[in-house]
């Protein structure tokens, strides 16, 4: 071991100290004793390992001893582990992911995203340039295009559909800030199926104020839906999907619960990066009630917004503001504009828990309808569970 330990570069030696420590520290003593033995002689015969200092031989420097050398995580130290390092060349898991969240990891440690603490930072051994030439090296495990790159999945709005198919639960709440009490809330459970597609169920609550000032409430309707992303490009950050959302009329029209109709919701969304941490989210819609004396309605809504951080690798900030135009087309078609600010926070550090709090402001007709407040709580729930991460 000795010998092996020599001949080992330092920043590999620093590595190996630090998965013994953190081993023996568990109280581990088989599998300390066995890496103790083991790694200086894996690190050694890492393929690259002594090269000049690009992707590959960084990550076999740095990473392979509990990654493996392509990354599926059956490298000699991934025995004593536990958690078992993830396979990185899993689309499903990897390409979800931007590379902001990884290179937090990676710089900071597992624990910076509220993941294992056996996953060590490299920030102060590796440089930024080295980490993302990694994290390239890193990106090629994964060898099916047509999963969408994680930086096409942008944040939420209140009101805007994204185009990135997710596994999501989310709860919004929009409510009358004026005028009589009127209160909407959504349940929404997203499944994502394969690299492109997405399968939801949603269904609401309703609460609203009678003129003797008494409150009725109940259950909504229920609405079944799906998305298919058809094109994206993550050198040209857009990506566009089509998709449907179908409201049955299980809530009582005539107590205001319900719509009394099965309305048609197709629509076409749309995702675009771009500079600074912008981006841009449109989604063109109709709402089509199968009972034609309802009028159909034509909608365009879109969120213009960015995301930032208070501080290198932490939480990302996301403000936006939507613009909402919707087209009433029974006899004369009516007109309606509204403004919604609005700011996505997360709420743990791995960030798949976040609060979105915003308003809907009138900016036609408003003499005749309320500004509205919304906020939603979102669970990206194959990122872990609700309780994970905090």
């Amino acid at each position: 071991m000795d010998e092996a330990r020599e001949k080992t570069d330092p920043a590999q030696t620093e590595l190996l100290d630090g998965l013994l420590e953190r081993l023996c520290g568990a109280g581990r003593a088989v599998q300390c004793a066995a890496l103790a033995l083991a790694l200086p002689w894996a690190l050694l015969a890492a393929p690259g390992a002594a090269a000049e200092p690009h992707g590959a031989a960084l990550f076999a420097a740095h990473c392979a001893a509990c990654h493996g050398a392509g990354g599926s995580g059956d490298g000699p130290a991934a025995a004593g582990l536990d958690p078992k390092p993830r396979d990185l060349g899993d689309c499903a898991f990897a390409n979800r992911e931007p590379d902001a969240d990884w290179l937090a990891v990676v710089h900071e440690g597992g624990s910076a995203r509220g993941f294992s603490p056996l996953m060590p930072g490299f920030g102060a051994s590796l440089s930024r340039e080295d980490l993302e030439v990694v994290l390239a090296h890193v990106r090629r495990f994964c060898r099916d295009s047509d999963w969408p790159r994680g930086e096409l999945n942008l944040p939420r709005p209140l009101f805007t559909e994204k185009a990135f198919p997710e596994d999501e639960a989310v709860f919004t709440t929009v409510a009358n800030a004026e005028g009589d009490g009127d209160v909407v809330g959504e349940f929404l459970f997203e499944k994502r199926i394969g690299p492109r597609s997405q399968l939801e169920l949603a269904y609401e609550l309703r609460a609203r104020e009678e003129p003797d000032g008494s409150w009725l409430g109940g259950g909504g309707d229920l609405a079944i839906g799906a998305k298919h992303a058809f094109h994206h490009d993550f050198e040209r950050g857009r990506i566009l999907s089509a998709g449907f959302e179908a409201w049955l009329p299980t809530g009582d029209d005539e107590r205001g619960l319900g719509r009394g109709s099965v309305v048609l919701e197709p629509y076409l969304a749309w995702g675009q990066l771009l500079p600074r941490g912008a981006f841009l989210q449109v989604q063109a819609l109709a709402e089509l009630p199968t009972d034609r004396d309802l009028a159909d309605e034509l909608q365009l809504r879109a969120a213009l917004g960015g995301s930032f951080t208070l501080r290198p690798f932490g939480r990302i900030i996301s403000p936006m503001l939507e613009v909402i135009a919707a087209w009433e087309l029974a006899g004369g078609s009516t007109f309606k504009l509204d403004l919604a600010p609005q700011v996505q926070i997360p709420l743990n550090r791995r960030q798949h828990v976040r609060l979105n709090v915003g308003a809907r402001f009138p900016v036609t007709r408003a003499e005749e309808r309320d500004t509205r407040v919304g906020v939603y709580l979102l669970w990206d729930w194959y990122d872990g569970g609700f309780l994970e991460g905090w």
